[in-house]
């Protein structure tokens, strides 16, 4: 396909299902490692130890802090972007999972030191700050994991939905970086004073999980970005606004194909334009990738977005990626759904553009609030004309909470659509069931179409998403 005499690669329909691969290994060796953490406890400290008070609450505290240790390596390991485990899983899998796993791992070490304090107190025979102060700050390595524990307090707490809200992402994600140097200051706790870490098997366990975690992250999110962003010389050669809120920047490299760029997919952007160039954004891919060329638009909606509109052309740019799996290779069926919401038109336009469908196998609905919201309309019709793609247009402000139609809406200009979502998505998509689903926008607006869509008939595996939350 050639678009303004570019070459662009048509995306790969997959019509049986996945092959096993490596990729697939990953979730059992997670519990692997949580299994083989219980072993250690059980080979160490045995089931005698829970027969009283003193060296039950002891060995529970061991017990917590080995399992808390090994789901945070995991969660380490689960987000340090290793391409191969990124496009199994879908990076908005993983980051769920890793939200979970983090939540799991913060309270399993809240218990473990409230059990060594339990322990400590029951021992004094009530409360004694001399005890507490020795416990913590004291002993060996205590005062680094006490200041360690802090820092991953505040990354969960800031974590919390109703505290992302009142951040802006640039501010979360540095927050977040202080779990790697909360990890750190616990280490030499563990090494010194955790008697299941002594012993020759223990220890080689433990220091190669550590090794692993610490080389992904080096490996996966230093040193592979900093060598292809200096390999490809990424560079700005265009900025156009889309609307009074969103600019598409074009940039050029070298040999960008090796990327293994898909559409659908998103890049981790850093602009190195002047101060603030160190804090990176995720913004997903807008247009079919070439050999040469990729397309990012971008709503601004913060600090990080809002300088995207004074780049220039020639500024340098540091990628990350690429990540997610909302591409065409997921795919199933022939026949193909795109839904978008808002600035979620982004990876949709891409997908609409290179995905392998016949003209009438494609249908996109596409919502936004207002005209001044809708950006590609000229785009998406000329595809539209070019592929035989049937668009409907779904302006207007939402028909209820928990919708995601618009107030009024016809099927063929003249017939309302019903009241039931999932009625109305059946008048428009008759076949939906015969359908791959993709689906971008808000994370509400995602969760009322798949809800729709799973009712229509249409299988959760036939839908695939992207959310442009975090």
């Amino acid at each position: 396909m050639s678009v303004q005499g570019v070459t662009v690669r048509p995306a790969a329909v997959r019509r049986r299902p996945a092959k096993f691969g490596w990729a697939d290994l990953i979730g059992p060796i997670a519990s692997g490692t949580v299994v083989m953490a219980v072993f250690i406890w059980l080979w160490h400290q045995g089931l005698e130890s829970l027969t009283t008070l003193d060296t039950g609450l002891g060995s529970l505290g061991l017990l917590t802090g080995l399992v808390a240790s090994d789901l945070l390596l995991i969660q380490v390991v689960m987000l340090a972007r290793i391409p191969w485990v990124e496009r199994a899983w879908g990076h908005d899998l993983l980051a769920r999972r890793h939200k979970w796993i983090g939540y799991a791992s913060f309270w399993l070490m809240m218990a473990h030191i409230l059990l060594f304090a339990g322990q400590r107190l029951n021992r004094a025979g009530g409360w004694d700050g001399d005890s507490m102060w020795e416990l913590f700050i004291h002993e060996s390595w205590l005062l680094a994991a006490t200041v360690g524990t802090i820092m991953l307090i505040v990354v969960v707490v800031t974590s919390v939905k109703v505290a992302r809200r009142k951040l802006r992402y640039e501010s979360w994600h540095l927050l977040h970086l202080y779990a790697y140097l909360g990890v750190g200051l616990a280490l030499p706790h563990q090494i010194y004073d955790g008697s299941d870490f002594h012993g020759t098997f223990t220890q080689m366990y433990w220091w190669t999980i550590y090794a692993v975690a610490l080389a992904a992250i080096i490996g996966y999110r230093v040193a592979m970005p900093i060598g292809r962003s200096l390999y490809h010389r990424v560079r700005v050669v265009d900025v156009v606004r889309e609307s009074d809120r969103v600019v598409s920047v074009h940039v050029e490299g070298h040999h960008l194909d090796r990327l293994r760029p898909q559409s659908g997919q998103f890049f981790i952007w850093r602009f190195l334009d002047g101060p603030g160039w160190s804090r990176a954004n995720p913004y997903t891919i807008s247009a079919a990738p070439t050999d040469d060329r990729l397309r990012v638009t971008i709503q601004n909606v913060g600090e990080g977005s809002g300088r995207v509109n004074r780049l220039k052309p020639g500024t340098r740019v540091f990628l990350e990626g690429p990540y997610g799996s909302m591409t065409a290779e997921h795919r199933s069926h022939p026949k193909v759904l795109l839904l978008a919401a808002g600035v979620g038109i982004t990876p949709i336009r891409a997908l609409l553009e290179d995905t392998p469908y016949a003209p009438g196998e494609a249908i996109l609905l596409y919502r936004f609030h207002d005209g001044s919201d809708a950006i590609f309309v000229d785009e998406i019709n000329e595809i539209a004309t070019r592929r035989g793609v049937q668009v409907h247009y779904l302006p207007g402000p939402r028909r209820a909470v928990g919708s995601w139609l618009p107030a009024t809406v016809y099927h063929g200009g003249t017939v309302p659509l019903s009241t039931d979502d999932a009625v109305a998505l059946r008048q428009v998509v008759p076949d939906i069931a015969d359908r791959d689903l993709f689906v971008c926008g808000p994370m509400p607006w995602i969760k009322s179409v798949t809800k729709a869509a799973r009712r229509a008939g249409a299988a959760r595996r036939q839908i695939h998403t992207e959310d442009f939350a975090w």
